[in-house]
Order: structure tokens, then sequence, then C-alpha cells
């Protein structure tokens, strides 16, 4: 579904991504694991359009995504909850829905269906985004995301800043939606136990190069990210 071929990007003069190769099948959970400064979230605005490649190529499904702009790549499909969250914290939480349902063309209707898979947020709906704890505006964030009717979820660092038992939750949250809906997902994470609970495969990006991709399913797959990547657990 997902391709990506030599991708390099950066910041000015400063190269972050060096030639990232990756292939994301349809319906796949997949984790990308990295420390700070490795290039997770410059590969995230890259694929999302926010951030110019600079050589190197973005398909989905086989459709040239490299030189459209993010609402462009939005309307083909790709929908991305960004590191932050960034949610409209002057907006009510039903307003911060709507608008991503309008500006992607999804239809009014959508906002019912994604509050009838995240219930939690419907006690919310009149309260403005700035007023949500770190746990619900994680859960709003990916509402809105959701609101574009994706078939490809970008999530940069989802549990970034939220309790333990809200980490929990979201894991579960993600875990139902990509089993009811076959939702093609890459997680972007330093968490290694939140990633290793939902990915199917976890590539291990370095210094903006993915260096070694492993299959969860295989027997000693934990033990050796630990090793090829030396995270803590938490």
């Amino acid at each position: 579904m997902l391709e990506l071929r030599e991708l390099r990007a950066g910041y000015g003069r400063i190269p972050i991504l060096d030639g990232v190769t990756l292939d994301v099948a349809a319906g796949e959970l997949l984790g990308v694991l990295g420390h700070n400064g490795m290039g997770k979230t410059t590969l995230m605005r890259t694929i999302v359009g926010e951030l110019a490649a600079t050589h190197g190529s973005v398909r989905l499904d086989g459709v040239e995504l490299t030189r459209l702009p993010p609402h462009r790549r939005a309307r083909l499909g790709v929908g991305y909850v960004p590191q932050g969250r960034r949610i409209f914290p002057a907006l009510t939480v039903r307003e911060n829905l709507r608008f991503a349902a309008q500006a992607s063309r999804a239809g009014n209707d959508v906002v019912e269906r994604v509050l009838a898979e995240l219930p939690a947020l419907v006690r919310l709906l009149d309260r403005q985004g700035g007023s949500l704890s770190g746990g619900e505006q994680q859960i709003l964030a990916l509402a809105r995301c959701l609101c574009t009717s994706p078939r490809l979820v970008l999530l940069d660092e989802p549990t970034e800043g939220i309790q333990p038992s809200i980490v929990e939750q979201m894991a579960a949250l993600l875990r139902e939606l990509h089993r009811r809906h076959g939702l093609t997902i890459v997680l972007v994470e330093q968490n290694l136990d939140f990633v290793r609970a939902l990915a199917e495969r976890v590539a291990v990006l370095e210094k903006g190069r993915i260096t070694h991709v492993v299959d969860m399913k295989e027997a000693g797959a934990a033990r050796a990210l630990l090793e090829l990547a030396g995270f803590p657990q938490r």
C-alpha cells in the first residue's frame, strides 16, 4: 500500500532522512522505533507532505504522492495524528471534528460514525479542546484524523505526555480500530512496550535510515528489538 523509495528530506541544508526505503502492506500495523533526533517525525512529515522530499518517492497504492500538497494527500486517504496533537484549543470538540470532516470533504455523517467508535468524546463535545486532559486531547486528535476517512493513518508519538493508564486505553483503542476496520497504520514511538503490544512488524530508524525490520511473529523478536535498538522498557 505505502511505498517509500530512497526518501531524503531535511531542514535547509541539514539532511535528516538519508535514503529511507520501506513498504507497508494494506491492513498492516507497522511500528517505527527510534531515539530522539533519528528522523521519526521528519519521516511522518515527509510522507504527509508537510516537508518536501529532496529525493526519492512516496507512493500510495501505486499513486505518486511525492510532489502533491498535504490536502491532496489527505483526500487520497493519508491521515495524520501529529506529535503534540495540534488540536484547535479554542474550538470545541464538536467543532474540531466538523472542521476536519469539512476540510477533507468526507461528509457530515462521518462525525457521528467516529463518535460511535470513540464514545468517550460524546460527553466532551461542548468542551474547548484546550481544556481537555492530555489523554482526552490525544483521543480527539485521533478522532479528528478518522473524520477524514483515511485509508492510511500515521501516528506520531501518541503516548507522549500521557499517563500509563491512558496509554493502555489508547493501545486497546488502536487495536480495536485496526481489527474492526483493517486500517493501515504506521505508528512512530519511543515507547517500546506500546509498539510491541500493537505492531506486526517494527522498523528501527537510526540516523535517518531504516537499519532493521523485525517481524514480531518470529521467535525472539522482542529480544532482538532490545538488542538492535537498546530501548528501555516502560
